[in-house]
């Protein structure tokens, strides 16, 4: 059975599905790989440091489509023009994994499904133990979190750690990160190496150990939080008013900030918004906002998404693609991640699409021909009445 690694077509994504340490284990399981010429340039692996490792190079795209099994960091609609692109490959029985976007704008998705294929979509791991080491998004959170640090050191006008000099003391940088899942633990703990003084807040009271045992204080913020997450460990979208209350009981900490570092988003929902324009001309001249949710929209209400804007003096980043600033940790954690999900998927050589597994059930995107999953079935109108 033949696995292919396409190069990634998205623009700006310098990412690779696969890195030539995650091969060994893959050619023990009797799996060919095939790598598109310079998939890994981007990210620092060259061509032949996949041929060390038994690899195959194909010369061609259409060639790598040709595969039984197709690996890529963006597919299906997290990939739109690029997966317009590749639709003329796709054949009916070939299994395509990676990050799709499946609830955001699935209409690729449904071509995919027309086209025959197997589309399995990444970010729709369920929480559990066993999934953990297939977690794309938690190990893309973490290159996200620390990226989002040092954009925020560099566009302020002030240095992070507190320094005794003999001109004087320069008081620490004040950072306030807001969503202390994988994203935000990161940046908290990126912000305390180079010397903040950090605070952080999460509408998860649970989460209050883990921030304070990064050094940073916790914000507390009275408010009722029990519907605030799914069952599958996901971000659960709450109402106007609870966000309305939450801005409130949060302006004072914005106002004092020198950097806020923003992370909430909600699968395939718009991102909440949770500094207003009014909360910003609060904040210093000379201050920083990272909107790690501006992909969504942005929790910021004058986040522009993949611009830096200055507004008031306030500087307010949206990158959108933070992990392929980082593209060959960011692809080394995330070949680990799919090799395992692809290791669980393929017994004796041979794709086995076993719906007793939760993880198989629920990345499962398209199948023979038709959407197989019900969110996404859902979603483009097409669930039966």
């Amino acid at each position: 059975m033949i696995v292919a690694v396409p190069r990634e077509n998205h623009p700006g994504e310098r990412r690779v599905a696969l890195v030539p340490a995650s091969l060994p284990s893959l050619a023990k399981a009797g799996l060919e790989i095939l790598i598109e010429a310079g998939a890994g340039q981007p990210a620092g692996f060259a061509d032949q440091q996949y041929v060390e490792k038994g690899a195959k190079i194909a010369p061609s795209r259409q060639e790598a489509f040709a595969a039984d099994i197709v690996l890529q960091v963006r597919a299906a609609d997290a990939n739109a023009q690029g997966t317009l692109a590749d639709l003329e490959y796709y054949r009916p029985g070939q299994v395509v994994i990676g990050m799709c976007d499946p609830l955001g704008a699935p209409q690729l998705a449904a071509e995919a499904a027309r086209k025959g294929i197997s589309l399995f979509a990444l970010e729709l791991l369920p929480r559990i133990t066993r999934a953990q080491s297939m977690d794309v998004l938690s190990s893309q959170a973490t290159v996200a979190g620390y990226r989002a640090v040092l954009l925020a050191a560099e566009a302020l006008p002030k240095m992070f750690p507190m320094m005794i000099t003999a001109a004087g003391t320069l008081n620490a940088a004040k950072v306030f990160v807001i969503g202390a899942g994988v994203a935000g633990l990161q940046a908290i703990a990126t912000a305390r190496r180079l010397g903040a003084s950090v605070s952080g807040y999460d509408v998860r009271p649970a989460v209050k150990e883990q921030v304070q045992s990064l050094g940073a204080k916790f914000v507390e913020v009275a408010l009722e939080t029990t519907t605030a997450e799914t069952k599958g460990g996901y971000a659960q979208q709450m109402d106007e008013d609870f966000y309305r209350r939450q801005r409130e009981l949060m302006a004072r900490v914005v106002a004092e900030s020198d950097v806020v570092i923003t992370t909430a988003a909600v699968p395939g929902k718009k991102s909440p918004i949770l500094i207003t324009a009014e909360m910003v001309t609060k904040m210093a001249t000379g201050s920083v906002i990272v909107d790690l949710a501006a992909e969504r929209g942005g929790n910021c209400e004058l986040t522009k998404p993949g611009q830096s804007v200055v507004e008031g003096g306030v500087t307010i980043l949206g990158p959108l693609n933070l992990p392929a600033e980082a593209p060959q940790h960011a692809s080394q954690m995330y070949a680990k991640n799919i090799s395992t999900f692809l290791l669980n998927l393929v017994k004796d050589k041979q794709v086995q699409i076993n719906l007793e597994d939760e993880i198989i059930r629920d990345t499962l995107i398209a199948r023979d021909g038709r959407i197989a999953n019900a969110r996404v079935e859902q979603l483009l109108g097409t669930a039966a009445s």
